[in-house]
Parts: C-alpha cells; structure tokens; sequence
C-alpha cells in the first residue's frame, strides 16, 4: 500500500464531506486493508483538528455479528466524535447536516477518568464511566450508495454522521445493559427493535473493546470524552419531516426531528 493511494482515498473522503457529493469506493485505492483504512482516517482526522474542529469521544461499529460476516471482519471498528456532531435531546436537525442518513438507537457512556492501559479491564472500565445516556446515532456515509466494505467505512470514520444525547443521566449502578430492550420510532410507529446483548454480548464489552484498541494506538480515552457503544438494532433510513424516538428501558429516551433544511 502506497503512501500516495492513502493520501488519495483521504482527499475523496474529505471532499465528499466537503461537498455533500458522495464519492467512489476508496477500496479501488486502498483495498480490503484495515490498516490502510485507519491511516486514511487518521490522515482526515488531523486535517479536521487542524482546521479546528475538536475531538469529544470515540464511536464503535460493527458490533452485530450479521453485519461483521457481511463485511468479511472479526472485529469492530472505531471512528472518532468531535463537537460539531453533537445535539441535545429534542434537536431538530437539518437534513442538509446529514448524508445517506439513518438512524439507530444506542447507549452512549461519558467517562469519568483516562484509560491508558493496553490490558485495562473490565472493573476498570466501569469505574471509569461516569454516566450513561440513550443516544441516536445519526450514521452517514461519504461513499455513494452505501457500497461499502471494511475498508471503506473505516476511512469514512467508521460512516460516522451527528449524534443525539438523550435522558435522563444514569451510573451503570442497577443497570442490566445487556437485557436493555430499544425500540427506535419514527412518527410515533416502531421502526426498529433490538436489546445491549445484540451489541456484542453486552456494550460494556465493545466499550472493552474500544478502550484497549484505543490505549494500543496511542490514543488513549479520556476523562470527559463520549463513547457510542454501538447500535442495538438494526438502522432506519431518515427523510426530512421525519420524527424519531428512541425508548431504551433502564436507561431511558431520546429525541430528534429532521428538517428540511
């Protein structure tokens, strides 16, 4: 793999966030690789700080097995948050904000402390989260048609879009997240069911996961930041006038409204 095709595939990536206009696979410039798509979104991750945007948190993907078979992998992956991404609960959204939008219910943690160990565990992880919220993860993708694989959405920040923080603020005290049922509506009808064990068994697990992968790369979690442990069902295509809910029980709900704008 060529430094050259990497800078590429980053530049198509970039532009098509840019310009709204989504772009050829970069798999044609970069391959199957994981690696080779993790430089690529390291390369746009620098080019966005740089420009001034500013990094808040982390987002898991592929935590549903159907989804890894599908793209040939093993494993999640991993894009990161920054400010501009974030709306509080009731946000109405501008369609324009969005591309190739769709939604999915999930369980964010905000933590509390850095975890800079590679082997950090499980008890660790817990300690370290201060709060936890339900969330809709608005997912996008910068390649056209959604025709993607492993490569492709791990250079599109693993298809990250905006997301929505939801209430009310709870410890993972009392809280069974691998029993927590999500029915996602939308106008009020449900469009999508799913519970925390079809997010790898558990979202402490991909949390788990995130962390040590994190703490590996150099680029550890850090007291304050926002993990979106990853959907619990599957996603739903948004329009502009569309009104979404997600209900998460013991966690609780959260709102979002997408405009024409």
């Amino acid at each position: 793999m060529t430094n050259e095709a990497i800078q590429k595939a980053a530049d198509l990536i970039y532009e098509a966030h840019r310009s709204g206009t989504p772009c050829a696979p970069v798999r044609d410039l970069i391959g199957l690789s994981v690696e080779a798509g993790y430089a690529v979104q390291e390369l746009n991750t620098r080019r966005w700080v740089e420009g001034g945007r500013r990094l808040v948190g982390r987002k898991i993907g592929l935590t549903s097995l159907a989804v890894q078979q599908q793209l040939g992998v093993d494993q999640p992956d991993f894009g990161v948050l920054f400010a501009d991404m974030e709306f509080a609960d009731g946000a109405e959204i501008p369609l324009s904000m969005t591309q190739q939008a769709k939604a999915e219910g999930e369980i964010a943690f905000v933590m509390s402390r850095d975890l800079t160990h590679e082997d950090v565990t499980v008890s660790e992880l817990i300690r370290a989260v201060d709060y936890i919220v339900p969330a809709i993860e608005i997912v996008g993708s910068r390649i056209a048609n959604w025709d993607i694989r492993i490569s492709d959405t791990i250079a599109d920040n693993a298809s990250a879009g905006l997301y929505v923080l939801g209430g009310p603020v709870r410890s993972l005290r009392n809280v069974d997240l691998a029993d927590a049922r999500m029915i996602l509506k939308c106008q009020g009808q449900a469009r999508s069911y799913g519970a925390g064990v079809a997010c790898l068994g558990n979202p402490l697990n991909a949390a788990l996961w995130l962390a040590r992968t994190c703490a590996r790369n150099g680029s550890p979690l850090r007291a304050g930041d926002v993990v979106l442990t990853g959907a619990l069902g599957p996603m739903v295509t948004l329009a502009a006038g569309d009104h979404f809910e997600a209900e998460i029980s013991g966690v609780g709900t959260v709102r979002a409204s997408i405009t024409a704008g």
